[in-house]
């Protein structure tokens, strides 16, 4: 072993060491499932309410279609400045801060303002948001030992796809209920427990102040370039055929109601999936795993132009789960094995502000190519990004000194 590869693990032992979660009886990794839980709910539940309050208001398409863009501007610049930050303050008041945030930038919407505070807002829970995200899995993955690292990472992403589909499940009930000011209020105080539950996490060690250095410096180091790249373009396929997916689904005569519940069943596998690839991606490897996961990826916006009616939908949204879940957890174990402990913040946000940059561009592409080649040209061209992504992600890359 080189000895950059006895450096890295040294600091891994001595993390491990200074802060278990999953060491038996602790169960402090309670904390950061109840947060990753209860925060993905909020979030989850407002990509409906918002649309709905915002047609409510007058707003026109573009309106409602930049809310959506600046979201994902905010989860590119959130999974950079959060992952880099936590990589040289404690995690645990950071991520206190980037959940109570979420709870006020909600609270706001409870006054009923207008599209202009509402996509400022909304900007701001997806920053915060994709704090959480990045440095909940960077906590997990620096503690974890690498025959561990995939299963412990995937109760934190299978809590975080549990918390996206019963917010998404559970929200139109409770818009009935509740009108909108009732339903942002609820929302409002759901991250709230999350915040309640970190007071009980332990503080880390301080970290170590490193040399500051480019995140993709560091992934060409690490040897990750062509996974980062690859991931940017699969984001890039699906995020695009997700955008006019619903549309499509209007011309094949299915009802909003069917759309909820088919739509639902993509983050219900990954609430399986996570658990199951868990395991197999410390038995099998990660390379494997995540592969796999691209493949699919490149495969599922195929399913879609033969889908006649709400089945083949559903076998579409079905995989769809299982390519995030292997694709997600394979990934993440990977950057977690490939880099010190003391930059996972950093290169774990990187890899959610590269699946960002990916959902801003795919939207724009499909978007501007759908009148001139009909939604099947569309569903093909984004197989085609996706199957470059998965190009990409086989390439071999070595790790080099930096």
């Amino acid at each position: 072993m080189n000895k950059l590869g006895r450096a890295v693990r040294a600091e891994e032992d001595l993390a491990v060491h200074d802060l278990d979660l999953f060491t038996p009886g602790k169960r402090l990794a309670v904390p950061l499932i109840v947060t990753a839980i209860v925060s993905t709910s909020a979030v989850g539940a407002l990509r409906l309410v918002t649309q709905l309050y915002l047609k409510g208001l007058g707003a026109g398409v573009l309106t409602i279609g930049l809310t959506s863009s600046l979201g994902s501007v905010g989860a590119v610049l959130g999974s950079i400045f959060w992952g880099q930050l936590s990589d040289r303050r404690g995690k645990k008041w950071l991520l206190i801060i980037s959940v109570f945030m979420i709870s006020a930038a909600v609270a706001l919407l409870a006054l009923l303002p207008p599209a202009s505070i509402v996509i400022g807002s909304t900007f701001v829970q997806i920053f915060m948001f994709t704090g959480v995200l990045a440095m909940s899995a960077a906590i997990v993955s620096r503690v974890s030992t690498k025959a561990r690292r995939g299963r412990n990472l995937s109760y934190i992403s299978s809590a975080r796809s549990f918390g996206f589909a019963i917010g998404s499940a559970g929200v139109g009930f409770l818009l009935e209920l509740l009108g909108f000011r009732g339903v942002f209020i609820v929302l409002a105080l759901l991250p709230l427990l999350g915040v309640a539950s970190l007071a009980i996490f332990p503080s880390e060690p301080r970290p170590s102040q490193a040399k500051k250095e480019s995140s993709w410096r560091i992934a060409a180091q690490a040897g990750l370039t062509n996974l980062y790249l690859g991931t940017i373009l699969r984001q890039m396929g699906v995020s695009g055929f997700l955008s006019l997916l619903f549309v499509y689904m209007v011309t094949l005569h299915i009802s909003p109601g069917a759309m909820g519940v088919t739509s639902a069943l993509n983050t219900g596998a990954q609430v399986l999936g996570m658990l199951i690839f868990g395991r197999l991606v410390d038995r099998i490897g990660r390379r494997r795993i995540f592969i796999l996961g691209f493949a699919l990826s490149a495969a599922v916006p195929c399913v879609f132009p033969f889908a006649a009616n709400i089945w083949g939908m559903a076998l579409g949204y079905l995989t769809l789960g299982v390519a995030y879940s292997s694709l997600f957890i394979g990934s993440t174990a990977h950057i977690g094995d490939c880099v010190s402990p003391g930059r996972q913040g950093a290169m774990l946000g990187l890899y959610e502000s590269s699946r960002g940059l990916g959902g801003i561009i795919g939207p724009i592409i499909a978007g501007a190519i759908t009148p001139i080649v009909g939604f099947g040209g569309m569903f093909f061209t984004m197989a085609g990004i996706g199957l470059l992504g998965f190009v990409m992600a086989i390439i071999p890359e070595r790790a080099r000194l930096p």
